[in-house]
């Protein structure tokens, strides 16, 4: 796709949780969509085929934040809106900041207000969004077995060590922890048979983990019910993870989590999930760049 092929001349490309183009998550990002209704960003993120495609317009009332720095952000995926993208959100700061420079944000979302900062390290620029009030919630045992049907996958394939729950941050996500890197290397799912069940329990993605070792990870997110087979970075998913593995004794309380994600798809990014005692929110961050119009 080029520029002469994008439906709105505002409409930039980013990738977030890598330095390279070709890796992390790609996102659509209008700085800038004053005008445009909700039909026109649908049909500009079904036309990009990203996962996700965020658009800033003005702050509403009482917001707060520094002035020119506050704004109203929606995301759409191919099919429907989203209430929170975590990929989208560290794109649209990284974007931002290489036209006005680093600092702060203040973003509202459908999920709440979404506080991010960028900073320049080593030339490159990094975001750090921080998340809406997390939840962890038990999840049916139904539920799981329906999911572990349309996944393909047995329960002994899972970690005991590590029970299913669904973990919210801004977006919902069932959070599924397997025994072996092999077991999530091999994905191949009923996709039609995984969106009915997410639709029903308004799940944004399955997010799909492996742990290596004390604070890294391996995680993988099918996302059926946005028109895409699987997310390659997923930064709300993976601040719903920070919040489901506090919640259950996994990690330190005061911890930083390295989550690898995208190598399985030939996208391999990374997110890092920041913990804090004095802070129940959880802090994604991740780097970012431009996506060139050729790529």
């Amino acid at each position: 796709m080029t520029s002469r092929d994008l439906p709105h001349p505002g409409i930039l490309r980013y990738t977030a949780f890598s330095t390279d183009p070709a890796g992390g998550n790609p996102a659509g990002v209008v700085l800038d969509a004053t005008g445009l209704d909700d039909a026109a960003q649908l049909a500009i993120a079904a036309e990009l085929g990203y996962s996700e495609t965020a658009f800033l317009t003005a702050p509403p009332e009482g917001l707060g934040g520094e002035p020119g720095r506050a704004f109203t952000v929606r995301y759409f995926s191919p099919q429907a809106e989203v209430p929170f993208c975590g990929h989208a959100t560290i794109a649209t700061a990284i974007a931002f900041a290489e036209r006005h420079g680093p600092g702060d944000l203040l973003l509202a979302t459908r999920a709440g207000t979404v506080p991010v900062t960028v900073t320049e390290e080593g030339g490159a620029l990094r975001a750090t969004l921080t998340s809406v009030e997390p939840a962890v919630l038990d999840a049916a045992a139904a539920d799981v077995t329906e999911v572990l049907a349309a996944l393909g996958w047995r329960a002994s394939d899972l970690d005991p060590a590590a029970a299913p729950r669904i973990a919210f941050a801004g977006a919902r996500h069932l959070v599924l922890t397997a025994a072996t890197r092999s077991r999530l290397a091999d994905l191949a799912y009923d996709f039609d048979r995984l969106t009915a069940l997410m639709r029903a329990l308004d799940l944004t993605t399955v997010q799909l983990v492996w742990r290596e070792s004390e604070t890294v990870f391996h995680v993988r997110d099918p996302f059926p019910v946005g028109g895409v087979v699987e997310d390659p970075a997923t930064g709300a998913a993976a601040a719903a993870f920070g919040a489901y593995a506090r919640e259950l004794g996994l990690v330190a309380p005061d911890a930083v989590l390295t989550l690898h994600q995208g190598a399985d798809m030939g996208r391999p990014g990374e997110l890092t999930v920041t913990l804090r005692t004095d802070d129940t929110r959880v802090r994604v961050s991740g780097a970012g760049v431009r996506i060139p119009e050729n790529g």
